[in-house]
């Protein structure tokens, strides 16, 4: 059996626990939160705690906060010698206090509050600061993902940065399209199957074969009427220009 303890209960550490909760072979032990008399309780068998001297030893204990509180959080710990991951993509290992061994448990994942997402299908990116502590990584990583990946500091800031351009920026990009919609009548469905199949496209085809548009074939006729329907927002016309460029100067690399 192996026992965590959560520090912090935002969205990914409550959709981290549900999936904990499922597996006979692990058990969450203790969850710390700034006000425990804020924390929706489960009919389930760990404790919420607000005292950090409360804190029991577990296997691992995980730092579910935000990047820029996982030094100060990892460093009020008060237990030595235990094994501390955070979950960020963006910071490194060496973030968080070294006054324990650190390591990263980083679920590759968008979590939306009250939204379930299959566990099994999720990435799960790992790194320890001693090699030793790996194998008990893997063992949770497995035990809730069948995708587990060994991703050290660098590869992880490059992952979350590409991850923000197809999660965070195509999302924008979908909003921007929905308010072009809104604007001239259109309801923003009409382009649901198109946004489906633009995803699909990905998992059998490169992006790069998978590109298509007015940019991709130098349709310059159409890119010029485009770029003149915008000209009454400017940060959208500006964005569709460096959009058609970035595809046209990609497309001359091959």
């Amino acid at each position: 059996m192996i026992t965590l303890t959560f520090i912090g209960y935002g969205n990914v550490a409550q959709h981290l626990i549900k999936a904990f909760l499922n597996n006979s072979e692990i058990k969450v032990q203790q969850v710390f939160l700034r006000d425990a008399s804020k924390a929706i309780y489960p009919a389930i068998d760990f404790e919420f705690i607000s005292d950090w001297n409360q804190l029991t030893p577990a296997d691992i204990f995980i730092v579910a906060v935000s990047d820029d509180y996982i030094a100060e959080v990892s460093s009020q710990i008060p237990l030595k010698n235990q094994l501390v991951v955070h979950t960020s993509g963006s910071v490194g290992l060496d973030t968080a206090s070294d006054q324990n061994r650190r390591g990263v448990f980083y679920p590759l994942q968008t979590f939306t509050k009250g939204k379930k997402v299959d566990f099994k299908e999720i990435p799960i990116c790992i790194e320890t600061e001693f090699s030793s502590d790996l194998d008990v990584l893997k063992k949770i990583a497995k035990a809730i993902s069948n995708k587990t990946h060994i991703i050290n500091s660098q590869q992880r800031k490059a992952l979350h940065v590409a991850a923000v351009f197809i999660n965070n920026f195509t999302n924008h990009m979908y909003q921007l399209g929905s308010e072009i919609c809104q604007e001239n009548q259109i309801p923003f469905a009409i382009l649901e199957p198109l946004i489906a199949e633009t995803a699909a496209k990905v998992t059998h085809l490169s992006p790069f074969e998978a590109q298509t548009g007015p940019a991709k074939r130098n349709d310059q006729k159409t890119i010029n009427a485009h770029i003149d329907f915008l000209k009454s927002d400017a940060i959208k016309q500006s964005i569709y220009k460096l959009l058609t460029q970035s595809i046209q100067e990609n497309g001359k690399k091959l």
